[in-house]
């Protein structure tokens, strides 16, 4: 009996400190916090709740949720 190996849905999180609270463009990109690539979403979110909850203090600071497996397949659903 073959067990089903759950589809690999990869989900980039990073974040760094933005030049306006409203605008996506970071003051530095070589100062960008890769924090990493996980295999599904939940892991991502919570990796990328951690990190958010951690910088709240700073208001220029987002972090971010890359769907990556919608970059590699786009005609996936």
């Amino acid at each position: 009996m073959s067990e089903l190996i759950p589809k690999q849905l990869l989900h980039l999180v990073f974040g760094g400190e933005l030049v306006a609270p409203d605008r996506i463009e970071f003051k530095d990109l070589s100062k960008l916090d890769i924090v990493g690539i996980y295999p599904n979403y939940k892991s991502a979110h919570e990796a990328w709740r951690a990190k958010a909850h951690a910088s709240v203090d700073n208001a220029q600071m987002r972090y971010f949720v890359v769907h990556i497996h919608h970059l590699l397949d786009p005609d996936s659903p």
